[in-house]
């Protein structure tokens, strides 16, 4: 498999479960090969993606419905979508393999009508669930092309990981700390249970909250895979300012003319102090870094949470701040592995087709 740690880092693109949803003409994904093309054109050499994996372990040759968790934002399908693990995964896999492109797995453990994930009712059915998707990719002979594996998406939301919370709510449950002792057992077992059977595969959980990195118990991580953006409520003020609130998007468009309205001319008012605001906290993941000895991946920066094409919502200013954060992550040593933005799909056209922005971020990357 690819060396975490190589010699420079990897400039590394989220394609999360949209490679395999948005099949449709149009969507972005309907052809893998043209899509790796473009992904390579703009100088990215790793991409993220959802390998399913409880639905690998239930059965890899069976369909299954997915159920849109949304229709306002452009990952995934906005209806339902009908999908096959096998032999999707391994071919898109064999097709970044052919362009070099490092492939990191990841899940959201999507929802589909029979609700595959919730019968991951312990750490060593999670365990178990990647051990059968890594031993599927192994049997095709493509385990090579796999740079890392984060067990969970943003753990522990309950959105992604309804399965913690059985008995309270399941996607609609309050989500525990990381640090509570219940969180931490699930996450220490799963990882040393599928060490067990992948000592070599750097392993992570992917979080997007830090209000306590300094107590948090990081043993048998392999890296540190943390999501941050500019706009995030525990750093920022810039949704309150906006109007905006980020759980109401889901399926209500009026959100995003909030956004419309407001994200480019607040940024644009005092562009300086949302940059620091953005710096302090690229400081603060090196920070933990270097406490821990973990190398940083990330795949979800800089700017804002959600964006899409689409009226009054321009790039301009998002790129902008894209480029701060990127260069200030860079600057830092910390980073193996840095994504430019979490719009960075053949979906989101406006951000997609300026390739020199891309080109230039991502020479950037590779070089440091």
């Amino acid at each position: 498999m690819p060396l975490l740690t190589t010699d420079a880092p990897k400039a590394i693109a989220m394609w999360d479960f949209s490679w395999l949803e948005r099949r449709w003409e149009g969507g972005g994904y309907d052809d893998w090969a043209r899509a790796l093309d473009e992904l390579v054109e703009r100088g990215y050499d790793a991409v993220r993606i959802d390998a399913f994996p409880h639905l690998v372990a239930a059965d890899p040759d069976a369909e299954y419905t997915l159920v849109p968790v949304w229709d306002q934002h452009d990952w995934g399908s906005p209806a339902e979508v009908v999908v096959r693990i096998r032999p999707a995964l391994t071919e898109f896999i064999a097709l970044a393999a052919e362009r070099n492109v490092a492939v990191a797995l990841s899940s959201w453990f999507r929802k589909d009508t029979r609700d595959v994930r919730m019968q991951l009712t312990t750490p060593d059915e999670l365990a178990g669930a990647w051990a059968s998707t890594l031993d599927l990719i192994d049997e095709a002979g493509l385990l090579g092309s796999v740079w890392f594996v984060d067990l969970g998406n943003e753990w522990p939301n309950a959105m992604w990981a309804p399965f913690l919370y059985p008995y309270a709510g399941g996607a609609d449950a309050r989500v525990e700390p990381r640090t509570s002792p219940r969180i931490e057992q699930w996450t220490q077992r799963a990882l040393h249970s599928l060490q067990d059977r992948y000592p070599a595969m750097p392993l992570c959980f992917s979080f997007s909250e830090y209000d306590f990195p300094a107590t948090e118990d990081v043993l048998g991580f392999g890296l540190l895979e943390p999501h941050a953006w500019m706009a995030q409520e525990e750093f920022s003020g810039f949704y309150a300012e906006a109007g905006y609130a980020l759980t109401d998007s889901l399926f209500d468009p009026e959100p995003y003319a909030v956004l419309a309205r407001t994200a480019g001319p607040l940024y644009a008012a005092d562009p300086d102090r949302w940059r620091q605001l953005l710096t302090a906290k690229i400081a603060g993941l090196a920070d933990w870094s270097r406490a821990t000895g973990l190398p940083l991946v990330t795949t979800e920066c800089w700017a804002i949470i959600n964006w899409k094409d689409g009226p009054g919502l321009e790039w301009g200013w998002l790129k902008e701040v894209c480029e701060h954060g990127v260069r200030a992550a860079i600057a830092t040593g910390q980073w193996v592995g840095l994504a430019t933005s979490n719009f960075c799909g053949p979906q989101f056209r406006g951000m997609w087709g300026d390739v020199a922005w891309h080109r230039a971020l991502t020479d950037q990357i590779k070089g440091s």
